[in-house]
């Protein structure tokens, strides 16, 4: 007996590949140029409706990121795509899972340049330009295909932004809505002859350091055990924390650039990085000392050596290689006993010196950590209060908990912490932002409003943007335009009915943070810094200004 296959719309199709891929949830503004796909996502998923195209690609990016599969963005054509670009870019930076699907024209008025309502020149070209993928359906009989390879790519390793756009008309038109599996592609074994030099080095090396990086996130309890089996010390990037839970004894953290981090790779024998950017402001614009000998681990092949001389370079998933280097009988064996007891004096003595730079602004990152559960996720946009305490004194246990925009954008804080609320609302999210960054996607507490999720937003407004103001009054100018108009948040939280609570000192910190996470709502805390005070040594951005 025969089955007919069902039939229905772009929007029935689209929602079935979500399934397919675990998508419960989807962030989007709705348009005339995305309404099938819309109607169809708030009918069988859960469709939030965003105030910002970028907020939408911010919140899937959270969503991903937090779940540790994929987010789902949909926004209309032209602008609507134009607005999601820089957004686009933050993922692609961090190399997260992200579909965005976005409207196009008629697909018969496809590149005529006669100006129709939401087109513009070459949309495909400028997707590509901010994504990993990208590519327009063009037909109803190939859409499935598209949006799964779209999927698949957005998925494998190392990962990245999937955009699609697709043309109103085939929208509307019948699709066959038919299951089928989405096949990802798996990260390519190790050379063995790399693994094995590698492997060697390893076991061999006395006074050894490991660095993970965001590509180790997902290596989970096996660089755990690496770390306490080779008795070696740990350094992060910013996106590896949380690969190890950092109350590790070993886990020195992402430290890198202070005067003892650099003292530890200076006096280090071998390196062994796994997975990587070694981007500038985490290694003091590369003018850090690393060992001559260099295992780097990376799934792209065009890593190893990009920054730093690589003489062991392996092309392969970080995972794989932890695991095989478990399998070493003597690992260990050389290592100093004093190198293993250095690396947990090291850990201490960093977060000492930090804590003495921050006075009591280290009890506000105290009182946060102190007020979440372990795996609550830490959304942190770009402001002092994340770049000071927020990327390396707050400690991270997971890496689904440490969200930040890798590539150093402002404003995308308060979207990626709704996306990853909205991930799981059995614990908490917070999200650390300055007021000059919130006021970038002000809408969104109007987002915060109305879906309601358990998000404590922390505000640090210090009036304007004060890495900039630190940074010029360093450099012993007068401050320009880092002055901001700011609102009045307890109206603007009582305006959208938001609970809202301040900080105006120290001894405020532990039992208001406390309040606002046991509300489990919504929840506005702002840091009234002019109230709270300095920090005994202000902060300043770890970037080289020319000339200076």
């Amino acid at each position: 007996m025969s089955t007919e296959p069902v039939t229905g719309n772009g929007g029935d199709l689209l929602v079935q590949v979500l399934r397919e891929a675990g998508v419960d949830t989807v962030f989007g503004i709705v348009s005339v140029h995305n309404q099938p796909l819309v109607q169809a996502v708030s009918k069988h998923l859960r469709f939030v409706p965003v105030r910002h195209e970028a907020s939408a690609v911010n919140a899937a990016d959270g969503y991903a990121r937090a779940t540790g599969g994929l987010g789902c963005a949909l926004t209309s054509t032209g602008t609507g795509a134009g607005n999601a670009a820089g957004s686009l870019i933050e993922s692609l930076s961090a190399g997260t899972s992200v579909l965005h699907v976005t409207g196009q024209v008629e697909s018969r008025y496809l590149g005529s340049g006669r100006g129709f309502i939401h087109e513009t020149k070459d949309q495909l070209g400028m997707l590509e330009a901010v994504s990993s993928y990208a590519a327009t359906i063009r037909d109803t009989d190939s859409a499935g295909k598209v949006l799964r390879e779209a999927v698949s790519r957005a998925l494998s390793t190392p990962g990245g932004p999937s955009s699609v756009e697709w043309p109103i008309d085939l929208q509307y038109a019948g699709h066959v809505v038919d299951a089928t599996p989405i096949v990802v592609e798996q990260a390519r074994p190790a050379e063995p002859a790399q693994q094995v030099d590698a492997l060697a080095a390893m076991a061999a090396a006395r006074r050894p350091v490991i660095w993970a990086g965001g590509g180790a996130a997902r290596a989970g309890g096996a660089l755990t055990e690496l770390v306490e089996r080779w008795g070696v010390p740990l350094l992060t990037s910013n996106s590896g924390r949380g690969a190890v839970s950092e109350d590790h004894p070993l886990c020195v953290g992402n430290y890198a650039t202070s005067p003892r981090g650099r003292a530890l790779l200076a006096d280090a024998d071998l390196i062994l990085s796994l997975g990587t950017h070694f981007r500038s402001n985490e290694t003091g614009d590369y003018s850090m000392s690393m060992p001559q000998r260099h295992i780097q681990v990376d799934v792209d092949p065009a890593a190893p050596g990009r920054v730093f001389p690589a003489g062991l370079p392996v092309v392969a998933d970080v995972g794989a290689f932890v695991s095989a280097a478990l399998e070493l009988d003597d690992l260990g064996a050389a290592v100093e006993p004093t190198w293993t007891s250095r690396a947990c004096v090291v850990r201490d003595e960093v977060r000492t010196a930090q804590r003495t730079g921050l006075g009591d602004h280290a009890v506000l990152c105290d009182a946060v950590r102190a007020a979440l559960p372990r795996d609550a996720v830490i959304a942190r946009d770009v402001t002092i209060a994340s770049s000071a305490w927020g990327n390396r004194l707050l400690p991270i246990h997971d890496p689904r908990s440490n969200i930040f925009p890798r590539g150093g954008g402002i404003g995308q804080g308060l979207g990626m912490a709704i996306g990853a609320a909205l991930a799981d609302e059995t614990r908490p999210t917070l999200a650390l932002v300055g007021d000059g960054g919130l006021a970038v996607h002000l809408g969104e507490i109007l987002t915060m409003a109305q879906e309601r999720p358990w998000l404590v937003l922390l505000v640090c407004n210090d009036g304007g943007y004060g890495v900039l103001r630190n940074m010029q009054a360093g450099s012993g100018e007068r401050p320009y335009a880092v002055d901001l108009t700011t609102p009045d948040f307890g109206l603007l939280a009582q305006s959208v009915g938001v609970e809202y609570r301040r900080i105006g000192g120290a001894g405020e910190a532990h039992a208001t943070m406390a309040e606002a996470v046991s509300l489990q709502v919504p929840v506005i805390v702002e840091v009234d810094l002019a109230s709270y005070g300095e920090m005994p040594a202000p902060f300043t951005p770890p970037v080289t200004v020319p000339g200076k």
